[in-house]
């Protein structure tokens, strides 16, 4: 490995935990790449050739070139989707999966490069259902959670346990009145459940009473756990609320995380728990490409350097 061998940060333009993460990057002399998928064609390109040794050739921003065959890491993170606004609807939609399936595909196929994490890695690791039956079968505690289309299911899992929460199955943003919103986490009573149900898939889970929340966040083989004390039942949803408290996990935890981040093949994971009466860590989710630096301030925690440390792959 040589010095001049670059990290490929992948990301929208706007991603401030990707700017902390490149500085730290540069302050330790690693070359590093910045692209957003989201811009190709217009202003990346690639070029890229299948040879027996595996992908050769470059990609090219305007102010950067990587080599495709040398880069060290790259750092999957949040890039804009592609999109071809001067084209038809059925041409554009050719476009885009063109562009998803070749420059997406090159970008999954560097030889020899360590992702955090590999954007198929992640899509799999974005399905909550998975990803609740991969929590069971690592040893976590695991909610009762029902995923349904049916009202009459979803009526009698509500009316079956003391209190149950809704919990979208995924996140799209919402624009209301111009502001970017997400559905939120609420609790459900059984008359709130209507025939609407079966206009789609939903998810209802039994609410644990809570003392407290933990967020967990694992950047290769370290691990970093902050109790999170508040009283919103979804926390992300005032972060001016929070207090913090830098926390060691309970037996069993760690190797759970581990066993894990290894089902779905990840190097990074941002775990979400809460804390029952009885001090019992609850799995809720793992978002592979979670937030996570907000929390450095807040703590001291070394997540920034834990972080370049796995990219420059010192770890």
């Amino acid at each position: 490995m040589t010095e001049a061998r670059p990290v490929l940060v992948v990301t929208s333009l706007h991603d401030p935990t990707a700017d902390v993460v490149i500085r730290e990057l540069y302050d330790r002399d690693i070359p590093v790449v910045r692209l957003d998928s989201g811009d190709f064609p217009a202003s990346l390109s690639v070029e890229a050739e299948i040879t027996t040794h595996g992908i050769q050739g470059r990609v090219l921003t305007p102010s950067r070139t990587a080599d495709l065959t040398d880069v060290r890491s790259l750092y999957y993170r949040r890039p804009t989707g592609f999109a071809f606004p001067h084209l038809s609807e059925q041409d554009a939609r050719f476009s885009v999966t063109q562009a998803r399936y070749g420059l997406g595909g090159v970008l999954a196929s560097l030889p020899g490069c360590l992702y955090v994490n590999h954007p198929h890695r992640i899509g799999d690791a974005e399905f909550k259902p998975a990803g609740l039956v991969a929590a069971a079968a690592a040893g976590f505690l695991v909610p009762p959670t029902l995923v349904t289309s049916s009202p009459d299911a979803a009526r009698a899992f509500v009316e079956r346990h003391d209190s149950v929460i809704y919990k979208p199955l995924g996140n799209p943003v919402y624009l209301i009145d111009g502001v970017s919103s997400v559905v939120e986490v609420a609790e459900v009573k059984a008359e709130d459940v209507d025939r609407g149900v079966a206009g789609t898939a939903h998810l209802f889970q039994q609410r644990i009473r809570k003392v407290g929340d933990v967020r967990v966040t694992v950047i290769g083989a370290r691990t970093f756990c902050v109790r999170i004390d508040s009283d919103v039942l979804d926390w992300r949803t005032d972060y001016s609320r929070l207090r913090y408290t830098v926390v060691e996990p309970p037996p069993g935890i760690e190797p759970a995380l581990h066993h894990y981040m290894r089902h779905f093949g990840l190097v990074f994971g941002a775990f979400d728990f809460c804390i029952d009466e009885d001090g019992q860590w609850w799995f809720l989710e793992c978002n592979p490409s979670g937030q996570w630096y907000w929390l450095e301030p807040e703590t001291g925690l070394p997540m920034r350097a834990a972080l370049a440390d796995l990219l420059e792959r010192k770890t």
